[in-house]
């Protein structure tokens, strides 16, 4: 749930600070805690939140989602700017940051909740990221097993799972380098891996 905050000495522009729909991104990559650590290096995002989408379970707990057959994949909803950073962009953030060629999770993690997936939230997207996905798969030669998944209710994850990596340092670290996201990243996209991060930025 990261946020980052521009202060000012107006307090009536915060009025202002509320992003539309349309500024509103929903990417399935495995563990959230991952997924939110990458988004929150991508300069224009504006807020990350953890959660579960695309199940038939309403306000489903982790233990549901992990130990029962809710349907739900693991998500992080990104608030960003689109004058800062676009869709388009942020999906090849999401592409150079997970393997898109594992459909049956991510790196360690494997299992329904894990399954890469992007939830398009505006036809707009829907095409976007239809569009993404076959440039993609023609510059990497990779078969591209991401689905893109209509809307779907979004559910917060408990607040012990936002922003991990920052209020668990060690156990993220721990976890990161046990599970082999990097490795594999770096494997599959070589100089092209976290692709629009501040490990990596947008040319």
């Amino acid at each position: 749930m990261y946020r980052k905050i521009i202060a000012s000495s107006v307090a009536g522009l915060a009025l202002m600070a509320t992003p539309a729909m349309a500024d509103t991104a929903l990417f399935a990559g495995g563990c959230f805690w991952s997924v939110e650590s990458n988004f929150d290096k991508v300069e224009g995002v504006t807020a990350t939140t953890s959660g579960f989408a695309g199940g038939h379970v309403e306000n489903p707990s982790y233990e549901d989602v992990v130990y029962t057959d809710t349907g739900h994949y693991e998500v992080v909803e990104i608030e960003y700017d689109p004058e800062i950073v676009s869709y388009d962009q942020l999906l090849t953030v999401y592409w150079h940051s997970t393997d898109p060629t594992d459909a049956d999770g991510q790196f360690c993690d494997q299992g329904s909740s894990y399954r890469p997936a992007i939830f398009a939230l505006t036809p707009e997207q829907k095409q976007t990221a239809e569009a993404s996905k076959a440039a993609i798969a023609q510059q990497s030669g990779y078969t591209i097993v991401t689905e893109i998944k209509d809307a779907a209710p979004f559910y917060a994850a408990d607040d012990y799972h936002q922003d991990f990596h920052i209020t668990n340092p060690v156990r993220y670290n721990a976890y990161r380098i046990g599970c082999g996201r990097d490795r594999v990243i770096e494997q599959l996209w070589g100089d092209q891996a976290f692709l629009g991060t501040s490990e990596n930025p947008f040319p």
